[in-house]
């Protein structure tokens, strides 16, 4: 890979070292460097990690004089230019800032936002914590960390989404906010719970959305206010280097109930097991009670299902969701299962429209993350997705509903698990059922990598479903950068990515360039075919 720098005569590499290091590699060699076995030339710079070697060379050009800045970008961005509108996003670490509002490893993140830059990715995604901005006190914000990252990401001319994280993450360990936790020991009802009562303290309860469980102050007014105390903070960034937002709507961000937080083993077939419903904190229970007397079956509304199976068991362990004569097929079942999915929906209606409020005169899009819940699809039931909020069943589309609130509040659905094989999704039939409701109803998609990635092959199928004839996908963030990320074996399989995606040119040479160009310095690309490849060293 040839790097050139357009008006420097030089790169200054002498830092690189300790950058790299940071990133995972032990030993970084560069201009004159003699080893045991080999000389490396002195514009060539490679880096080792265990026994592979990553090489690229360094050209440096002289402008010969100042033309129209505009000539060169035009050169640059044709260069780089999504195919079929679709944008290439990488997420930052979950912990970039840490605890203490500082930039974690702030020199390695350098790098590698130049690195990114330099392969043709449009933008990174940088996730904002509850806890870590708001942590001792309601109201007193401490932006600094995050702040400190937009601009180093407006620095380099990347483009920066933000996902506000309103929940807690186990790994890394990031809790809610320090005076969320003492409401929460003086009132455990805030947390969703289950049959057996136990709590999920992860993230709220969207029974209390709008109850002022917080010294008279209701969690949509907290959330309000950190949302405008964010949009004032980072105004110079808005809708130029920050062009996307993401709002947290429930556990990991995503739109469900926390259904699987207590499964502890995988069951039939190697799947997990059904998960349990969580309404069972007073607040939910409130909002049951009210419903069942409104629907005229107040019996109905003392608590949830009593003819279902634990978190880790099949759908046939209990009579509830059974394929023939289950209780999701009764009158009683379709009042709760309606009822449980109807809170989900209008808890993430609350969100998004109070994020389309806040943000709605900035060009930025605003967007919100549904789950894929693939586990006994093929059920007529549909269990998991049941008890994760979506009343989804042989009989029923329970996506419509979703699908339509987010049109409502004219915000983008995010879809994780683009890169699982039709083996982990059930032939991809969810993932297609939501695109098609996307589809009709008009509501743009964005993609992810699950969770769990690094699959076979999951490069291939996120490429395969970016590059449909009638995708709806128009933006894709790679999750996540981190300790493997830019490691010999995974970076060159990602940089053919970002390739096949962009699309980059691969003969464009800096000797193709005008022969006028700007003085400026101007970074582009030369990718040949064995443009990043593993060696022995």
């Amino acid at each position: 890979m040839e790097i050139s720098v357009i008006g420097n005569s030089q790169m200054n590499i002498g830092k690189a070292d300790e950058n790299l290091r940071e990133l995972g590699f032990s030993n970084f060699k560069s201009n004159n460097h003699k080893n045991k076995n080999m000389l490396i030339p002195k514009n060539r710079v490679s880096f080792e990690n265990s026994n592979h070697r990553v090489g690229f060379t360094l050209k440096a050009v002289q402008g010969d004089a100042i033309v129209a800045e505009e000539k060169a970008n035009s050169i640059l961005l044709t260069s780089c230019q999504s195919v079929g509108g679709v944008r290439l996003f990488v997420g930052l670490p979950l912990d970039t800032v840490s605890q203490y509002n500082t930039v974690n490893h702030e020199r390695a993140m350098t790098a590698g936002l130049k690195a990114l830059k330099l392969l043709g990715v449009d933008g990174v995604e940088l996730p904002v914590w509850w806890g870590i901005v708001e942590k001792d006190n309601m109201g007193i914000y401490d932006w600094s960390g995050y702040l400190a990252i937009a601009e180093m990401v407006q620095n380099l001319g990347l483009k920066l989404r933000i996902s506000f994280c309103f929940h807690a993450s186990q790994e890394p360990k990031i809790s809610l906010p320090d005076w969320v936790s003492r409401v929460g020991e003086a009132d455990p009802n805030i947390y969703f719970m289950d049959r057996s009562g136990r709590q999920y303290k992860d993230c709220l309860s969207l029974a209390v959305d709008d109850l002022p469980v917080f010294d008279s102050t209701s969690p949509i007014q907290v959330y309000q206010n950190f949302l405008e105390s964010f949009n004032a903070i980072f105004s110079p960034f808005m809708g130029s280097t920050i062009t996307g937002i993401t709002v947290g709507l429930g556990p990991d961000g995503e739109l469900r109930y926390p259904s699987f937080h207590d499964a502890t083993t995988t069951a039939l077939n190697n799947q997990l097991g059904v998960g349990e419903f969580q309404c069972y904190d007073k607040y939910m229970l409130s909002h049951l009670k009210q419903y069942a007397e409104e629907t005229g079956k107040p019996m109905w509304g003392l608590g949830g299902p009593h003819d279902v199976p634990k978190y880790d068991e099949s759908p046939n362990a209990n009579n509830f969701f059974k394929d023939d004569g289950g209780s999701w097929e009764t009158p009683y079942g379709d009042f709760f299962l309606s009822w449980y999915s109807h809170q989900l929906v209008e808890h993430g209606n609350r969100i998004l429209s109070l994020a389309s409020t806040v943000f709605g005169e900035i060009p930025t899009t605003i967007s919100g993350k549904l789950p894929l819940v693939h586990s006994w699809y093929k059920t007529r039931s549909h269990p998991c997705e049941l008890t994760a909020g979506f009343y989804n069943t042989v009989n029923r589309d329970g996506y419509e509903s979703v699908v339509e609130m987010f049109a409502k509040n004219s915000c983008r659905i995010i879809l994780p698990g683009l890169d699982l094989s039709d083996a982990h999704q059930q032939n991809g039939s969810l993932l297609v059922q939501i695109k098609d409701s996307c589809t009709k109803q008009g509501v743009g998609m964005y993609g992810e990598n699950s969770s769990v990635c690094r699959v076979n092959n999951g490069f291939e199928k996120i490429k395969s479903n970016l590059s449909e004839e009638k995708a709806v996908v128009s933006s894709f963030t790679y999750q996540r950068m981190g300790a493997d990320f830019f490691s010999p074996k995974h970076f060159p399989i990602f940089t053919a990515f970002v390739r096949a995606v962009n699309q980059l040119d691969l003969d464009l040479d800096v000797d193709d360039m005008p022969d006028t160009t700007t003085t400026r310095a101007v970074e582009t690309i030369h990718m040949r075919s064995e443009a990043l490849k593993l060696q022995t060293a």
